[in-house]
């Protein structure tokens, strides 16, 4: 779990930076960094859903997704336990942040495709790399959006730590795992598109709530290899 450690790492220093910086920054200076992350990830996002080898099944991942996210009421039960954490910290807005931060970081090929290279083959320079761009982002959120994004870090050892340890447990079945497979280029497409979405609310256009469109990320790896298993 080396890449997993630095990458945590890496947040935690940039996310305290931005909350050093932040009321030392200039409020239009703090605007252009969140604007920055928020062009960023709209670019990230479209480049990995274009990346879909059957656009159908995307469509049909986000769709239903989508609904079953709404229906489940995710973004309410993550804000609401968000909220609950507020009051521990005498009602400092972490929600956003939280949320935003855990989002960017952990949805995405790298925290996939890295941490079960980390767990297979010990190598990390995946994360590593994943890590530089995290701690920069986390010193632009942390800057605006504040402390919450500091609990992000919970998500990041749960996520990404938890499928290297798979990845190690079951090293002999995932043997043959490649990036290039449908289901999980298809995967990562999905990711594209909440990524996309996270970009858009950054840039406060809109709230498209994309944490009700997390159930996409199931639904893409299914979809995906029962287009395949049917030709």
């Amino acid at each position: 779990m080396i890449g997993t450690w630095i990458n945590m790492g890496t947040v935690l220093a940039g996310g305290t930076a931005g909350l050093l910086l932040g009321k030392r920054l200039p409020a239009r200076v703090r605007e252009a960094a969140t604007v920055g992350v928020g062009l960023s990830s709209l670019v990230l996002g479209a480049k990995l859903a274009l990346g879909t080898g059957n656009v159908l099944v995307l469509m049909l991942s986000v769709i239903l997704g989508g609904a079953c996210g709404a229906a489940l009421r995710i973004s309410d039960r993550l804000e609401g336990l968000s909220a609950k954490v507020e009051r521990l910290f005498s009602g400092r807005p972490l929600a956003e942040g939280f949320l935003t931060a855990s989002l960017l970081f952990c949805i995405g090929p790298m925290a996939l495709l890295g941490a079960i290279q980390d767990g297979l083959f010990g190598d990390w320079s995946l994360l590593a790399a994943k890590s530089i761009l995290d701690g920069v982002s986390a010193t632009a959120l942390a800057a605006t959006l504040g402390p919450g994004v500091l609990l992000s870090l919970v998500v990041i050892l749960v996520y990404q730590g938890g499928i290297t340890l798979a990845a190690h447990l079951l090293a002999t079945s995932l043997a043959g795992f490649s990036p290039d497979s449908p289901i999980v280029v298809e995967l990562s497409a999905a990711g594209g598109v909440i990524i996309m979405a996270l970009g858009i609310g950054l840039l406060k256009l809109r709230d498209l709530r994309p944490a009700d469109l997390l159930p996409a990320l199931a639904l893409a790896p299914l979809i995906a290899w029962l287009f395949e298993l049917w030709g």
